[in-house]
């Protein structure tokens, strides 16, 4: 699906902010060797376009109602043939750039980033390389050699987040106050944080869980 030939890269935008869209349609519609064949307000509808669309390189954003950016890269790599996929986000969050990364984008942008930039992406991921920006993949890497929390232990964050005591969590947990005790020391360990409380703060900071109400 792809053509590294004199072909205009075909671009599909996607993203449920009709200003955004606008944007970026305007500004690489102008462009030598670019065109935009089209946009999406969702996954859905995007999804629905690719399967009528020849597109070489989408620009979507993570964070849609419905199908989100991470649900649809997973489903997009599912597929024997696929168009390469560029996050273009307003968060650069730790988890966000990981998961992102882990499920298949081959670049990562904000979308503050400047129109030249935004162009050598697209070329780049357009011929097979990857394209995040050096203080990006920093953060990539150093969130890449953190051990991944398991489901238990973001759970628990979520409630030391909400202040919840040893006693609450496991009450709530339906286990005892020991296995949290332990669950905690495994948290703090993996985050590389001094207590609890850091813990839920960095965890916060990093995107790993929300802050809540």
């Amino acid at each position: 699906m792809h053509k590294n030939g004199s072909e205009a890269i075909r671009i599909l935008i996607v993203d449920d902010h009709p200003v955004v869209r606008a944007g970026l349609a305007s500004m690489l519609g102008t462009q030598a060797g670019l065109r935009v064949v089209g946009s999406a307000c969702s996954g859905e509808e995007a999804l629905q376009k690719l399967q009528h669309e020849v597109v070489d390189v989408v620009l979507l954003d993570l964070r849609m109602p419905g199908i989100s950016g991470i649900e649809m890269l997973r489903l997009l790599a599912r597929q024997h043939s696929s168009p390469r996929v560029i996050v273009l986000t307003s968060f650069e969050m730790d988890e966000d750039i990981y998961r992102a990364v882990q499920a298949g984008a081959q670049g990562y942008l904000l979308k503050d980033t400047p129109q030249h930039e935004m162009i050598e992406a697209i070329t780049s991921v357009h011929a097979g390389k990857r394209y995040i920006p050096r203080h990006i993949a920093a953060r990539l890497a150093d969130r890449m050699m953190r051990s991944n929390l398991t489901t238990r232990e973001l759970e628990i964050l979520e409630m030391l987040a909400k202040g919840c005591t040893n006693k609450e969590i496991g009450s709530a947990l339906e286990i005892s106050d020991n296995t949290v005790r332990n669950h905690v020391i495994s948290i703090i360990e993996k985050l590389e944080v001094s207590d609890r409380t850091e813990a839920a703060t960095t965890a916060i900071q990093r995107g790993i869980i929300s802050a809540g109400d």
